[in-house]
């Protein structure tokens, strides 16, 4: 498994429009045959900062999602509403084994 947690700090004032996006993408994500998970989370303390956890489940479908036509459309659409660029980490999954990812 191949785990990305990217950090995304929104404007304020897109909130809303943003959640509405990304929960699209999320949506169509999760279908992905590649995709073991696709959670988007929101930070309690600070409304403006989001989390995605993209977990892969081999080395090409990181590049194969951003290949999609709902990753090209949020990717167009969210970008400006950031208020700084998006940062991913890559991470290599310790536990539970891969198989448990379902």
């Amino acid at each position: 498994m191949l785990i990305s947690l990217v950090s995304i700090h929104v404007k304020p004032d897109m909130l809303d429009v943003f959640i509405e996006a990304t929960k699209e993408n999320a949506h169509y994500s999760r279908l992905e045959p590649g995709v073991a998970r696709f959670d988007f989370l929101q930070q309690a303390d600070d409304p403006t900062r989001f989390v995605l956890i993209e977990v892969f489940r081999d080395e090409d479908a990181p590049l194969r999602h951003r290949e999609t036509a709902h990753y090209l459309k949020w990717r167009d659409t969210a970008t400006d509403m950031m208020a700084e660029p998006r940062v991913g980490v890559k991470h290599i999954n310790i536990s539970p084994e891969d198989s448990a990812w379902g």
